[in-house]
């Protein structure tokens, strides 16, 4: 089976450097005039998927708040996973999940088994029960050719303390855990499946990605302050694939499909040419 690092590369190469969040805030589903229910939940979902599910690289479904509906909002999930998948696009559910033993097991069958009504290409995890605790996640992704992105510097910037603590040998805790994601990669070729998420606005972080072999996920672009030209600064001298996520800023120009296209070909755009401008 074809690996994520490869897919994501790939589709990166045919598609441009962009995800974009599936996030229905409910104050989007207002703007976009529907009601807060399941039913605005999935005619909010299915205009994202059709406008731009052939369009990206990458969809991100926020997991959160279609959980916030129960059963009837996990359906619209795994719908909306489904129908992304069917249209070309990757699919990283954003769960940032993270526990041990048998219930990490238990979420990486949920996410990264083909036989899951959620099955997705990637899933977003947190390292901090350790992580050796992220081993069922990352083999179940090998087994099945998925995706882990492992936490690492958060665009929030509450966590830069945490993450920027240092450990006894000097490093951050952000550095450390950079340093398993690149070993877990090993030398797979051209690209790894494991990779990090270090945000737009982090700014000079205290992480050396030039080692990691994998991808990196950079979210914060827009609404919360990051900008595409941020891109240059933070990633610059990355060796890998940088796919930046935006989500509430393009999704606030809908519901009209073609504003939707037109704000993401517009980011997507943006985020080539300041990747470029890093030798990304």
């Amino acid at each position: 089976m074809e690996s994520f690092g490869s897919r994501l590369a790939r589709q990166i190469d045919a598609r441009g450097p962009l995800c974009v969040g599936i996030d229905p805030h409910p104050e989007l589903l207002r703007a976009w005039d529907l009601p807060d229910t399941p039913e605005g939940l999935a005619s909010f979902c299915d205009t994202v998927v059709e406008a731009l599910a052939e369009q990206v690289a990458v969809l991100k479904p926020q997991s959160a708040f279609f959980e916030r509906f129960g059963s009837a909002g996990i359906a619209v999930l795994e719908s909306t996973i489904r129908q992304s998948r069917e249209r070309g696009a990757l699919v990283l559910l954003d769960v940032k999940r993270g526990d041990i033993g048998s219930t990490a097991q238990a979420y990486a069958e949920a996410y990264l088994h083909p036989d899951s009504p959620m099955y997705s290409d990637a899933v977003t995890v947190s390292p901090y029960p350790g992580f050796a605790a992220l081993a069922p996640f990352l083999d179940t992704a090998h087994a099945h050719g998925g995706g882990v992105f492992v936490l690492a510097a958060t665009s929030n910037a509450d966590g830069r303390a945490l993450q920027r603590a240092r450990m006894e040998g000097g490093e951050t805790v952000a550095q450390a855990i950079v340093d398993q994601v690149s070993a877990a990669n090993g030398s797979s070729a051209p690209y790894g499946s494991v990779g990090v998420v270090v945000g737009v606005t982090a700014g000079q972080a205290g992480v050396d990605l030039s080692r990691l072999g994998g991808p990196v996920l950079a979210p914060g672009l827009g609404a919360q302050g990051g900008r595409p030209e941020d891109l240059a600064a933070v990633f610059a001298g990355v060796r890998g694939l940088v796919l930046p996520s935006s989500s509430r800023e393009i999704l606030a120009k809908g519901p009209a499909v073609a504003a939707l296209k037109d704000s993401t070909h517009q980011a997507m755009t943006e985020c080539r040419n300041a990747l470029k401008s890093a030798n990304l």
